[in-house]
């Protein structure tokens, strides 16, 4: 994008805010904060300017790490099958072979399963 048509989309946001009630200042450097994929803008991107009146918003709770506090879940069966829930909640059914020893993961929701040694 040229620098041209970054100063008019400023421009444009400014009119915009006026209208609305709220003046930004071009020269007011903005913090980002980083997303789950570490993506994070310089404080001086053009691609701020919306979060000029509201901040940005970026959840700290990500999907990877809530489904690693759930303890894998001991089977005694060698074949098991995930559906990650009931209904609308789940995902389609799938089996997965706990025949060799550790952890087996769902490939949809990422549920483990681990085969009970018994003997």
């Amino acid at each position: 994008m040229s620098s041209i048509s970054r100063s008019t989309l400023l421009l444009k946001n400014i009119s915009i805010t006026k209208n609305l009630g709220a003046v930004r200042c071009i020269t007011k450097k903005v913090q980002d904060v980083p997303t789950h994929t570490g993506q994070k803008w310089d404080s001086d991107d053009y691609r701020l300017a919306r979060f000029t009146l509201a901040p940005k918003q970026v959840n700290s709770s990500w999907a990877v790490n809530l489904i690693a506090e759930v303890p894998p879940k001991e089977v005694t069966e060698r074949v098991v099958w995930c559906d990650g829930g009931s209904g609308p909640e789940g995902h389609p059914r799938v089996y997965i072979n706990v025949d060799k020893p550790g952890n087996h993961s769902c490939g949809y929701c990422g549920l483990r399963f681990v085969k009970k040694e018994h003997h």
